[in-house]
């Protein structure tokens, strides 16, 4: 079957499609045929050695993808040959806080991930998908939308009326405005398009930030929010904007720091002890579970930015290097 492999961090050099052997499903696991996948920023910063020192040796690229039960192996419950699925991206996560020994095991970097025609997967490690959404669309929800939810409704979950703060139109933050105002939040969200700001506010935005117009944006939020400042800031800018942040959030508010991508130096004089950083990495089994029921009973859909085909995985890598899409990159098996 064919597959592309990560060897190594040299860019766009590091995956090739290469030919493997067919996987079978053992005790406990299933066999999927793949039908979609999507990118998420990680995936370049695993390729461009920009994920803290980690270079792959031939495992599957990918975090996220869905596809069809094909084969289920012996003492197999969970599932049953027809069912639509998607691989959660962590491979040993299920349920309750995050261990030291999850992060190593999440999909497409040192563990294979979901990029092949075929793979096996433990049924413990895999989620049904909502039936109203096409592949394509469900796709995209073990990494970006998983992380927007697990921000959003974690340890001190979204309350409605409060207010939300997203930087971008990228697929954590797409999804994060739609999944906030069906919370009933406000939502601010930024860009540096007035035409991504559109589309914000079509998934759900109620006021918009251009921030080259503004470049000191966290002035624009305290205004916004007559100097109080918001509950909720889904930050993902990295080390340029995680000091506005900070300075856009009201006392008790919360900074969600998404994974690698925010960076920087931060004085501690500016949280402790009225606002709250917290770290954010995607989410378990049973929080992608969860998302999925609030996904469903809203009718959520993703918002895709482009589409290609397998043959041209490449390209897809390429189009999220050139960050000029809103929401997420999504991959076909067969385009129609």
């Amino acid at each position: 079957m064919r597959a592309y492999e990560l060897n190594g961090a040299n860019g766009l050099a590091s995956v090739s499609l290469t030919e493997r052997p067919e996987p079978t499903a053992l005790r406990g696991q299933i066999l999927i045929e793949m039908k979609a996948w999507s990118l998420n920023y990680r995936d370049l910063l695993i390729i461009n050695d920009n994920y803290n020192g980690l270079r792959p040796k031939g495992a599957l690229a990918l975090s996220d993808g869905v596809g069809e039960v094909i084969s289920v192996g012996p003492d197999v419950t969970r599932f049953k040959v027809g069912d639509r699925v998607s691989p959660t991206f962590s491979s040993t996560w299920i349920a309750g806080p995050m261990t030291a020994a999850d992060p190593p095991k999440f999909r497409g970097a040192l563990v294979d991930g979901v990029l092949a025609e075929r793979i096996a997967c433990d049924e413990q490690h895999a989620v049904r998908v909502p039936d109203y959404l096409s592949d394509a669309q469900a796709a995209t929800l073990p990494c970006a939308a998983l992380t927007a939810f697990n921000a959003l409704f974690g340890p001190r979950p979204l309350v409605s009326g409060e207010t939300v703060l997203t930087l971008g139109t990228g697929g954590v933050s797409s999804f994060a405005i739609q999944l906030a105002a069906k919370a009933g939040a406000r939502v601010i969200s930024t860009s540096s398009s007035d035409t991504k700001l559109e589309e914000a506010r079509k998934l759900g935005a109620t006021d918009l930030i251009n921030y080259r117009k503004h470049p000191e944006w966290q002035q624009e939020v305290l205004r916004l929010t007559n100097g109080r400042g918001v509950d909720h800031v889904v930050e993902v800018g990295g080390g340029g904007t995680i000091e506005r942040s900070v300075a856009s959030v009201a006392i008790g508010g919360q900074v969600h720091m998404i994974g690698a991508l925010s960076t920087g130096t931060l004085s501690p004089r500016t949280l402790v002890p009225w606002k709250t950083l917290r770290g954010i990495m995607v989410g378990s089994r049973a929080d992608h579970e969860a998302m999925n029921r609030m996904m469903a009973y809203h009718q959520i859909r993703p918002v895709i930015g482009k589409v290609f085909a397998f043959d041209d995985a490449l390209g897809a890598y390429g189009c999220l290097e050139e960050a000029a899409h809103t929401g997420k990159i999504v991959i076909e098996r067969s385009l129609t």
